[in-house]
């Protein structure tokens, strides 16, 4: 089963540029799609080209924001929208679909902001995110991918130092709340199995960031213990464009 994750800022604009072509080429079974900046009906009437999967979408209650898609080859045993807390619950970020042997969660974590004028917001949802994680977690095992807007250590980030408590998604807090979800037993399952490699997920359309690979790492899956024995890769696809994020893919043999 090959789970596909790719925050592609604005479903509308990526359409244009191959995005269609990638996903029919890469052919996931699941399909996890961040900051889609869309209402339902616009997501459904971008992607009705896509036959073979059920559409689940989760739109913000503000129009061309945020927002988060997920695309199903298999009709999952259900899908559930958001955490059920109103504080974070209108912005359309978490997807919850429920297959067998797992569920799926997708997600697109709020950025803190350039001013970090969302920090402290940014740790409440943190916490709170990974209080209904192990809410899940307590009746069977959980994968969770998507854009965390955070880079966890050095290795993950192009220039660590300069960025240290000045930028968003490399401030202590954030770090701290990575953390937390690793220390309460999610994998990092890339570097899990990467333990060394340095490679980016999200390049700034400034200064040409790509084309000099000064790159972060701040996309993810994370996987319940017990299901990582069973994951046969975990893949960033840094040679696809569309996006200032690139996909990322997980292969499990479930």
């Amino acid at each position: 089963m090959l789970i596909l994750s790719w925050n592609v800022n604005g479903i509308r604009a990526i359409t244009k540029k191959g995005f269609l072509e990638n996903i029919e080429s890469m052919n996931p079974d699941v399909l996890c799609i961040q900051e889609t900046k869309a209402q339902d009906h616009e997501t459904e009437k971008e992607l009705s080209d896509l036959g073979d999967y059920k559409l689940f979408s989760n739109s913000a209650e503000k129009k061309g924001y945020s927002s988060t898609a997920l695309l199903s080859k298999i009709s999952p045993l259900s899908v559930q929208n958001d955490m059920g807390v109103p504080e974070h619950d209108s912005e359309g970020r978490i997807q919850c679909a429920e297959y067998d042997d797992f569920f799926l969660v997708n997600v697109y974590v709020p950025n803190s902001g350039q001013q970090l004028d969302r920090l402290d917001y940014r740790k409440t949802w943190d916490a709170d995110f990974l209080k209904y994680l192990k809410k899940l977690e307590a009746s069977k095992p959980v994968i969770v991918c998507g854009d965390f807007n955070v880079a966890h250590r050095p290795i993950d980030l192009k220039n660590d130092k300069s960025n240290y408590n000045k930028t968003a998604g490399y401030t202590q807090v954030e770090i701290d709340g990575m953390d937390n979800f690793l220390d309460s037993g999610f994998v990092d399952s890339f570097r899990k199995l990467h333990p060394n490699e340095v490679a980016y997920t999200y390049w700034s359309y400034r200064f040409k960031s790509r084309e000099r690979n000064v790159g972060w790492r701040i996309d993810y899956f994370l996987v319940s213990p017990q299901l990582m024995e069973k994951v046969e890769s975990v893949d960033i696809f840094s040679d696809v464009y569309g996006s200032d994020h690139c996909p990322i893919g997980l292969k499990i043999n479930i």
